[in-house]
């Protein structure tokens, strides 16, 4: 059974940083992180794929302050977040594939893996 471990969450004023960490227990073929906040469903904020890392797509809401980048030897996808607002405040999840799909990277049952997740609190 792949494992997932999310860490690096936390509470930050608006215009600060957080990077997350995901690590998984073995090699995936496609890592991403989703978000999601109470009433709503989960949002794909970015993915990476371990063996093209030069690919990666990002939810319009977050392109030019989010950045995915990968540790590829230890399994792990970081999230670097920048300049963060008050509406990033949500639960953050990795997620996982380990074979290839066809369809929409952010759907979220596209995933057959998924993390616990980690609070970020981002306040005005």
């Amino acid at each position: 059974q792949v494992q997932l471990e999310e860490s690096g969450g936390g509470s930050v004023q608006a215009g600060g940083s957080l990077r997350l960490s995901c690590s998984a227990s073995t090699a995936m073929y496609s890592m991403a992180w989703f978000r999601q906040t109470p009433g709503k469903e989960h949002e794909g904020v970015a993915v990476i794929f371990p063996d093209t890392p030069h690919i990666r797509y990002y939810a319009d809401s977050v392109k030019g302050r989010f950045t995915v980048s990968q540790d590829k030897a230890k399994n792990t996808v970081y999230l670097q977040m920048n300049r963060l607002k008050p509406e990033d405040t949500a639960y953050y999840y990795c997620a996982a594939a380990s074979d290839y799909w066809s369809g929409a990277w952010s759907s979220w049952t596209r995933y057959t893996y998924h993390g616990r997740g980690t609070q970020v609190t981002v306040s005005s």
